[in-house]
């Protein structure tokens, strides 16, 4: 007797892998997000004089410290993998279709730089004038200890938001997206929410200019098919963020 091993994938089951997919990596984000913004707005004194801190210390003695910001780096990434391990049922190489393997490194970085400088200099007059309208909450992008560590660890952690943002939440959606028939525009719509949304604990100015950033690398995706040059945007953007914060002098960040 013949064991049949595979069988059709339902737009049903689909839909439910990509809503099991999302509230394990960033949909859940977007939940603590969203409650997060509930109580800056209503503790005292107003979103404008809470703080939002990336990067934080997870202990004081420092090789703890260590272990626990590579441990969350290292499992950070596992939704990525399973997001492609289930792409990897439909047919070619999961990798090659969300443009996600090393083939064109040259193209990859040139694409990724003027992505971050499309996105990265209108983000800064954007988070200024948030600032100024009380609208975001002070962003501490960097709020780990002066050690031999701390830049390498900010570096991979830049990697680690880029591969987790990019491959989830532009490749793997917008291709299951399209599977489950959806128009473009809902689509585009979709990702770029989704990305504002889990950034909302920072306030209302970052929410706008990460759905503007996600429609932006929405249209580069559906246009490109590769993810790789998202990518490599969106990690120097936060190492530019990062970095900067931590090694230059802090009275430079007053407006964040």
């Amino acid at each position: 007797m013949t064991v049949e091993l595979t069988r059709p994938v339902s737009r049903r089951t689909l839909g439910v892998e990509t809503m099991l997919v999302l509230g394990l990596s960033l949909g859940q984000s977007a939940v603590y997000a969203a409650v997060s913004i509930i109580a800056k707005l209503t503790a005292e004194g107003g979103l404008s004089r809470q703080t939002a801190a990336l990067n934080t210390s997870a202990s004081a003695r420092p090789y703890l410290d260590l272990t626990y910001q590579l441990l969350g780096i290292v499992f950070a990434l596992l939704p990525v993998l399973l997001a492609v391990h289930l792409l990897a049922r439909d047919p070619g190489d999961p990798v090659r279709t969300l443009g996600l393997d090393f083939g064109r490194p040259g193209s990859d970085l040139a694409r990724g730089a003027g992505l971050a400088a499309l996105i990265g200099l209108p983000g800064l007059a954007l988070f200024w004038a948030a600032a100024q309208l009380g609208i975001n909450a002070t962003l501490v992008p960097a709020a780990l200890p002066d050690l031999w560590w701390t830049v390498p660890v900010l570096i991979l952690a830049a990697f680690q938001n880029s591969i987790l943002e990019e491959v989830i939440v532009v490749g793997y959606l917008m291709t299951r997206l399209r599977q489950l028939q959806w128009r473009v525009g809902a689509i585009i719509a979709t990702s770029a929410l989704l990305r504002a949304s889990y950034h909302l604990y920072q306030g209302f100015g970052a929410f706008l200019g990460n759905a503007v950033m996600g429609v932006v690398f929405s249209l580069f995706y559906l246009r490109t098919r590769r993810v790789m040059p998202l990518i490599v945007a969106h990690a120097l953007l936060d190492i530019v963020a990062f970095l900067g914060y931590a090694l230059l002098p802090r009275e430079w960040f007053t407006w964040l």
